[in-house]
């Protein structure tokens, strides 16, 4: 078993489901606390459904998609297991994506000092199109980060950082989505104001923001310069962004960023 689920609600599932399309079906378990849930998106995404133990005795990459408030119970309850493949020197690597919760807690909880992996990623796997963020200790192999990050390639772009930054990458990229179904409703809402069907504000505000996105992406120019292009002299896009200056959009938006990474932190020293 090269890699299994532990945890399969909104992020681990939606994880799951994009690795499966990039790995041989037969290499990955998928398991939760709800046998329900898991047996439906197993059946779903082709793979088999098993319990966490299961896994613990068996998958390489051990990824524990359960929330920080649980942690503590869902490796107590492999912690005999791991220990076990130590002594006959099997090699396993554990995966967190629980916010706030430090690589050398996993350790503690786990009951050892074993290579640990953490991400942040965000529900945008879903689709395959998350940010990703990965930090590993010293006792992940170079190979084996490679390793995982083609595994995880499915779901998005997977970018390594400093264990130290996840904070500040996750108040953007795992709470930035919200800020952007806020920006997705506002402007329909003003569509709407302006006349427009709601179907059709929805539609518009949708994919202009997705082209603006992908546009951004594929550009070299700064955002700064990209916002200029669209604003013609004495223009309608120039009094809109004047409004927003006056809104103090740019300044929300960075005290919500801050904010965000500020809670972050302060669930990490719980």
């Amino acid at each position: 078993m090269k890699i299994g689920f532990i945890g399969t609600g909104n992020m681990g599932g939606a994880l799951a489901k994009a690795v499966s399309t990039g790995i041989i079906k037969k290499e990955m378990v998928i398991s939760d606390k709800d046998l329900t849930r898991a047996d439906s998106l197993a059946k779903k995404i082709g793979v088999q459904a098993s319990y966490n133990t299961e896994i613990a005795k068996n998958a390489k990459y051990i990824v524990l998609g359960v929330k920080p408030q649980f942690m503590a119970e869902c490796l107590s309850e492999i912690k005999n297991d791991l220990a076990t493949r130590v002594k006959m020197e099997d090699r396993f690597i554990l995966v967190t994506m629980a916010a706030g919760m430090k690589m050398e807690t996993i350790q503690e909880l786990a009951g050892g000092n074993y290579p640990v992996i953490r991400i942040m990623p965000n529900l945008a796997a879903a689709v395959g199109k998350a940010v990703i963020m990965m930090a590993k200790n010293d006792l992940v192999t170079d190979a084996e980060a490679s390793d995982f990050k083609k595994m995880f390639a499915s779901a998005g772009i997977v970018d390594e950082i400093n264990e130290s930054l996840i904070d500040a990458g996750m108040a953007i990229s795992g709470c930035g989505p919200a800020y952007v179904y806020m920006a997705i409703e506002a402007l329909a809402d003003g569509g709407v104001r302006c006349g427009l069907p709601r179907d059709k504000a929805l539609l518009y505000a949708k994919k202009t923001i997705e082209g603006a996105a992908s546009y951004a992406l594929d550009s070299e120019l700064h955002p700064e310069a990209l916002k200029d292009a669209v604003c013609s002299p004495a223009g309608t896009t120039i009094e809109g962004v004047a409004v927003l200056e006056q809104m103090g959009f740019r300044s929300a938006l960075i005290e919500a960023v801050t904010a965000a990474y500020e809670k972050s932190a302060e669930l990490g020293k719980k």
